[in-house]
């Protein structure tokens, strides 16, 4: 007996199978209004990577359009049959055809998920408790590369370059897996007094950890049956394997509590471009 299996990826979603156009929508609401009917609608099927609410073009009837992204294509495809022509929020049906948009060669590849989408697609499948996450060690790597070096242009003000470094492991207790990831943080600080060099070593140090818990969940695989259980695979590499030994050469450092700083974070623009085309 063939068992349906759907593969989930910790990286954005540019599939045309996975993305849904949703036309038709009445010129009567607000895009607020709309936005989360839509949202509201299709996250019934499954986990939404993104919900994008747009104005018809000038020359068409007023209106509006949406485009809904999911991470597993069987979840789009039986949200398309569900929704398309019914109504819902509105008088007339809507229109919802799967993308047929064909990306350039260069955009196959996707980018990884931000941190905080990886955390949302793990609760979503595994749980909260079904996977955590270790710091193996944090690292200063300020003075590597000629890295921390004040400016000696006269005039300028003095510079410096923080620089920091993270291994984490992220680990699949119920499944007895783990991923590693590396990730490093850098950013160049105008004038070094003890206050902004401390805000700017807490930022570095949360930038470090996210980038290498988004690095081990891009090797994560996520095996959805057709039962609905989970099954979890890691693709590890050489470097992966590597015990906590042998990292003898590296210092851990004690982690800077993010609530004593600015809670601005850098997230990555994840847009991508947009699709028009569906089967008619």
């Amino acid at each position: 007996m063939e068992v349906e299996v759907d593969v989930i990826e910790f990286r954005v979603p540019i599939e045309n199978n996975k993305t849904l156009f949703v036309w038709n929508i009445q010129s009567t609401f607000s895009d607020a209004f709309i936005y989360e009917s839509i949202w509201n609608i299709f996250c019934k099927f499954g986990p939404l990577y993104l919900v994008k609410v747009c104005p018809n073009a000038a020359g068409v009837e007023p209106g509006f359009y949406a485009l809904v992204k999911y991470f597993s294509a069987a979840q789009a495809s039986k949200a398309q049959r569900a929704t398309h022509g019914r109504g819902f929020f509105q008088s007339s049906p809507l229109k919802v055809k799967l993308s047929t948009k064909r990306y350039p060669n260069f955009l196959h590849n996707s980018k990884p998920l931000s941190h905080s989408k990886c955390q949302d697609l793990a609760n979503h499948y595994l749980g909260f408790n079904g996977w955590s996450t270790h710091i193996v060690t944090l690292k200063d790597i300020s003075n590597c590369d000629d890295a921390g070096m004040l400016s000696t242009t006269t005039g300028d003000p003095q510079e410096i370059t923080l620089k920091y470094g993270c291994i984490m492991d992220v680990t699949f207790p119920q499944h007895g897996l783990s991923c590693r990831g590396v990730g490093v943080a850098e950013e160049t600080v105008e004038g070094t007094g003890p206050d902004v060099v401390l805000l700017k070593r807490g930022k570095l140090q949360r930038w470090a950890r996210d980038k290498a818990a988004v690095d081990a969940f891009e090797k994560v695989l996520l095996l959805v049956l057709g039962n609905g259980k989970v099954v979890v695979e890691c693709r590890v590499e050489r470097d992966d394997v590597l015990q906590d030994e042998d990292l003898e050469g590296l210092i851990k450092v004690n982690d800077i509590p993010w609530s004593q700083f600015d809670p601005d974070g850098q997230e990555e623009n994840e847009d991508i471009p947009w699709d028009l085309s569906v089967n008619m």
